[in-house]
């Protein structure tokens, strides 16, 4: 017989390097800025649709834990009308166990985001849908790509300091 005291200690030992504590919807909001209108602005087009997208990780009090927020701004228009507009950040909670500190950031604005898209983009086409127009399907993020692109706006230019 095992003793009991080494349980915990072999499960942390085979513990994940990234675990998906919870996730939720931390603000919605779908509005029709026109009313009716809107629909009737509509009738035999099909809208533009611009779609905003932001990923941001913030670390909270128990040191391997962060909060993961992916918020998608869809603005539907007809020409020059707003036809509709709607708004989503939903987040995740991770944990972190074992990563090297260089590949934290990468983690939580690559990996984890990629985990909660789906999600994200089941609630905008079920929103729209329910709203009364046709769902807002979101196409796949290269996540990896919008981190680079990030990163790189973010580096200071050459011979500029």
């Amino acid at each position: 017989m095992s003793d009991t005291n080494e349980l915990p200690q072999n499960e942390q030992a085979q513990m994940p390097p990234l675990v998906v504590n919870l996730q939720y919807i931390k603000d919605l909001s779908f509005e029709v800025p026109g009313g009716p209108e809107a629909f009737l602005a509509l009738k035999d087009k099909q809208p533009q649709i611009q779609i905003d997208l932001d990923v941001q990780a913030r670390r909270l009090p128990d040191n391997n834990v962060y909060e993961v927020g992916l918020a998608v701004r869809v603005e539907a228009k007809s020409e020059t009308t707003v036809v509709c507009i709607a708004e989503l950040v939903y987040c995740g909670i991770f944990t972190l166990t074992g990563i090297p500190e260089n590949s934290i950031e990468p983690v939580l604005l690559v990996e984890c985001p990629r985990l909660l898209f789906p999600f994200a983009r089941n609630i905008i086409a079920d929103i729209t849908r329910e709203g009364g127009f046709p769902p807002v399907m979101l196409q796949p993020i290269d996540f990896l790509t919008l981190w680079q692109s990030r990163r790189a706006q973010q580096a200071p230019v050459a011979g500029n300091a």
